[in-house]
């Protein structure tokens, strides 16, 4: 079983235009689909897919929107009901692939509502193989959120091992509290803004660069990274060595949820027993083939084949150590 956590979910709302953006003109939509998201919904969203165990841990009453159109759609949830709805967010797709996202804030829990949401974590986490922390935080909890939830587990005795998607602030409150964890998935971008580099489009057209900058995060608690790369592939890290995985050529349709589909392939994978560098090649086939579909629509397994996808060993950086 793998545990998701998504503390700020939104219903994404996806349009999907018949030519490019043009700012202040009227323009015919092609297409206009409504689906549950947020980065932990669309990580146990394309584990079920793909026939693996999986529960979304999420805030939110049962009739809420969101909530309904996940038990709708026959994803596993557990919810803790708050006071606030929440979220929807916008996002504009043109032809070529380009996409253009709008997303609300989120909700404000209150201090007893986020206590429940961890204890509910903890309690969905308790025999489950990974736990997945993924996505922004409202601007009504702290940044070290996600460190609350990893020290908590971990005094509640829950051996899962960890995952973390997250950017800005709460990446960087992780790191910095050096409370272990077994894997981090940044992107180029948010690797480059934790690492203080100063050019991210340098950095993701560099993936011996990127084991560099994600190798040291070692020291830090952070046990290996998987680092995205959009068309590019990815990177996969951490103890002594390292692998690129470039990414197949694709027609692109939206990007959105991209990234959480690569991070279930990876924890599909390895959960299945994959050595690491094909665990990766999971990861990119995923991403790929999300990418192939619209909106925020995720890829089953038989979408996703890695058997085609190529691992290169990078030299010099330092290989995950995945048990």
């Amino acid at each position: 079983m793998i545990v998701t956590l998504t503390v700020n979910p939104s219903l994404d709302r996806t349009v999907e235009l018949e030519h490019a953006l043009e700012r202040g003109e009227v323009q015919r939509v092609a297409r206009n689909v409504e689906e549950p998201g947020g980065k932990g919904v669309n990580v146990t969203r394309a584990l079920v897919a793909s026939g693996a165990a999986s529960v979304a841990v999420l805030p939110g009453r049962a009739d809420d929107p969101l909530v309904v159109a996940l038990t709708s759609a026959g994803v596993p949830v557990a919810t803790v009901p708050i006071a606030a709805r929440l979220r929807s967010n916008i996002t504009i797709t043109e032809p070529d692939g380009v996409t253009t996202k709008l997303n609300e804030l989120g909700p404000d829990l209150s201090e007893a509502e986020q206590q429940a949401l961890i204890a509910a974590v903890v309690a969905q986490a308790a025999d489950a193989s990974w736990l997945v922390l993924a996505g922004s935080l409202p601007p009504s909890i702290a940044p070290d959120f996600y460190v609350r939830v990893v020290r908590e587990a971990r005094a509640a005795g829950v051996a899962a091992r960890i995952a973390v998607d997250t950017s800005g602030a709460p990446l960087a409150a992780l790191v910095e509290a050096g409370e272990p964890v077994d894997l981090i998935k940044p992107n180029g971008e948010e690797l480059a803004e934790l690492a203080g580099e100063p050019d991210a489009d340098a950095l993701e057209a560099d993936p011996e660069r990127v084991a560099e900058v994600a190798a040291t995060l070692v020291p830090r608690g952070i046990r290996s990274a998987l680092v995205t790369l959009g068309s590019k592939g990815a990177v996969l890290v951490g103890e002594s060595q390292g692998w690129f995985a470039p990414a197949p050529r694709i027609v692109p349709r939206s990007t959105v949820g991209a990234g959480d589909s690569s991070l279930a392939g990876f924890l599909l994978a390895v959960t299945e027993g994959a050595a690491p560098e094909r665990a990766l090649a999971q990861a990119v086939a995923h991403g790929a083939a999300a990418a192939s579909l619209p909106g925020s629509a995720v890829p089953s397994r038989v979408l996703a084949d890695a058997s085609a996808i190529t691992v290169i060993r990078i030299r010099g950086a330092v290989a995950p150590v995945i048990p």
